[in-house]
């Protein structure tokens, strides 16, 4: 099985260490790279982060603001339907 690959904001270095620790491809949160994610993740302080709300419509946004890792994991996981 292929990994599951979620786009992470960049700063959010805590969660995308946790996530490429529980089996997750890991990639930046860029417009080039939201290609086959099945999610993003993002740190809150801008919603509308880089100018890309249109491209991430497209896909599940987790807002990781006062979230643990485990906490961000667990709604990738409710977000992509990987039990």
């Amino acid at each position: 099985m292929s990994k599951q690959r979620i786009a992470v904001e960049e700063g959010l270095q805590p969660v995308r260490h946790y996530l490429e620790g529980q089996g997750y491809e890991v990639v930046d949160l860029a417009a080039d790279q939201l290609q086959n994610c099945g999610c993003c993740v993002i740190s809150g302080g801008d919603k509308d982060v880089m100018g890309m709300a249109d491209i991430a419509a497209d896909i599940s946004v987790i807002n990781a603001d006062g979230m643990s890792p485990e906490e961000v994991h667990r709604a990738v996981r409710q977000r992509v339907n990987i039990q």
